[in-house]
């Protein structure tokens, strides 16, 4: 692949918190999912912490009804802040302070829940005419550096469009998009198409494209230009599959441990995972971890 010349820095992310959370019901009927607490730390806030350990300086909430606790997590909160400073708690004070001193934040309302391109597009005229990252908050996945950073190495790298890819079980590849193309170099995929959900015995192959994408300005063209689907939603993956053909697209295998939190299995075994690294719990839940393995060795055993 020849590298593009006319490569810009990757200074903005796009992060889509509009969803209704429905595969975590009923706790997501009042509590947006991107609050739910990953150990002590929302889930919003981790992928946030990605982007800013990756060098992003803007990240762009793409919002809908409901969520303006999203947004209110990255502002300034003067009266608990007030609270903290006069019972002398300076740590916890530090800490809520970081947070909103984190990085700069936009957010943008999807008024309509019309699928993950429309609510990029939705960010078209703050992006501008940069390439930008694209981070889904149901993914987390747990590397150093971190999967963003990975995929703007990539990028800076060659200069073409990036979307981190997986290998999966063959009786997974039904729940994700599916690149087709070649492989070109160690980790590296000349994506030529992408199939979304495609029937087992029909999948071109087994790499499935996960919540991170690093994607040029022309993909705002060609979401506008996208059908919507029977449900009514323009579909990012038939832009990303015109982009492949049109200009490139590099499928790349990330570095990473990857939890699906909008499912109820993957959020708690993120939260075991992240835990287990938590400094002053990890050691508590793994002795608790093991406890339970026993426990239940144990009983099968009688």
């Amino acid at each position: 692949m020849v590298p593009n010349p006319e490569k810009k820095t990757v200074r903005k992310a796009v992060i889509p918190v509009a969803g209704f959370g429905t595969r975590l019901l009923p706790v997501t009927k009042s509590v947006p999912k991107e609050l739910l607490p990953v150990v002590d730390v929302p889930a919003i806030q981790v992928v946030v912490e990605e982007c800013v350990q990756a060098g992003i300086e803007e990240v762009i909430l793409i919002t809908g009804r409901g969520k303006g606790g999203v947004e209110d997590h990255f502002d300034y909160n003067f009266e608990l802040e007030n609270i903290l400073e006069v019972r002398g708690k300076v740590e916890e004070l530090e800490r809520v302070r970081s947070i909103s001193q984190m990085i700069r934040t936009v957010a943008i309302r999807q008024k309509k829940p019309l699928g993950l391109g429309h609510a990029i597009l939705c960010a078209r005229e703050v992006v501008g005419d940069e390439p930008f990252v694209v981070v889904l908050p149901d993914d987390l996945i747990g590397s150093s550096p971190s999967v963003t950073r990975q995929l703007i190495e990539v990028y800076e790298r060659y200069g073409q469009a990036v979307v981190s890819v997986m290998p999966v079980g063959k009786d997974e590849v039904s729940r994700y998009g599916i690149i087709t193309g070649e492989n070109w170099a160690p980790g590296l995929h000349r994506v030529r198409g992408i199939v979304e959900k495609p029937d087992t015995e029909l999948a071109p192959s087994n790499l499935a494209v996960i919540g991170r994408y690093l994607l040029p300005p022309v993909i705002f063209d060609m979401l506008a230009e996208v059908e919507p689907d029977s449900s009514g939603e323009i579909q990012l993956t038939d832009a990303l599959s015109r982009l492949s053909r049109e200009r490139a697209l590099v499928g790349y295998e990330f570095k990473g441990r990857r939890h699906d939190i909008g499912d109820k299995l993957g959020f708690l075994t993120a939260n075991i995972s992240y835990g287990l690294r938590h400094p002053e719990l990890g050691p508590k839940l793994l002795e608790y971890l093991r406890r339970k393995v026993r426990e239940a060795d144990e009983a099968d055993a009688t």
